[in-house]
C-alpha cells in the first residue's frame, strides 16, 4: 500500500509544481520540501543503503548549488533552482544527464512556442487573467514545465522506482 501511494506522490509533485508554473510562473517551496521529505521517508522505509541515499543526497545538494548559481546569474527562477534540485535528488547520478538532457530539449520546445505566442498574441490567451502573462515579452518562460516533464519521463527508470515496485 505504501509503494503504490509513493509511486504516485513524485509524479502528482510534479503535475502540480508544472501547472502552478504555468499559471502564476512561480513553484511554491512546498512542492519541493515535500519531495525532499519523501524521499528521506521512502529512502529510511526502504531501507535504501546508506552509500546510495548519501549518492542522491549528494546529487540533489550539487544541482542546488549550480542552479542556484544559475539563479544568481538570472537564467532561471528560483523555484525551478529548488525543483530541478528535489528532482535529481530523486533521480541521482546514474540518471541526471538523461534528466539534464530531457528537460534542455523540452524546455527549448516549450521556449520556442511561448516565443511564437508572444508573436502572435492570440486575443483568447492575453484577455485571459489565467495566461495573460504568456504573452508578456518582459515576463520568463514557465520552465518547471519542461523540469517537472523531464522528471516525469526519468522516474520510471530511477532506482526509487525500483525499489518500490520490486522490480
Amino acid at each position: 500500500m505504501i509503494e503504490a501511494v509513493a509511486l504516485v506522490l513524485f509524479p502528482t509533485l510534479m503535475v502540480f509544481a508544472a501547472f502552478t508554473d504555468l499559471l502564476t510562473m512561480t513553484i511554491p517551496n512546498r512542492v519541493s520540501i515535500a519531495l525532499v521529505v519523501i524521499f528521506a521517508a521512502l529512502a529510511a522505509y526502504t531501507q535504501m543503503p546508506l552509500a546510495i541515499a548519501l549518492s542522491h543526497a549528494s546529487c540533489g545538494m550539487v544541482m542546488l548549488i549550480v542552479t542556484f548559481a544559475m539563479f544568481q546569474l538570472g537564467w532561471i527562477g528560483g523555484g525551478d533552482a529548488k525543483l530541478a534540485s528535489a528532482t535529481a535528488l530523486w533521480l541521482g547520478w546514474d540518471h541526471l544527464l538523461d534528466y539534464g538532457l530531457a528537460a534542455s530539449l523540452i524546455g527549448g520546445a516549450l521556449t520556442l512556442v511561448i516565443l511564437e505566442l508572444r508573436r502572435r498574441e492570440p486575443r483568447a490567451v492575453a484577455d485571459s487573467p489565467r495566461f495573460a502573462h504568456l504573452c508578456d515579452s518582459m515576463a520568463g518562460v514557465p520552465y518547471g514545465i519542461a523540469l517537472a516533464i523531464g522528471g516525469l519521463l526519468i522516474y520510471p527508470q530511477s532506482r526509487v522506482w525500483t525499489l518500490l515496485v520490486g522490480a
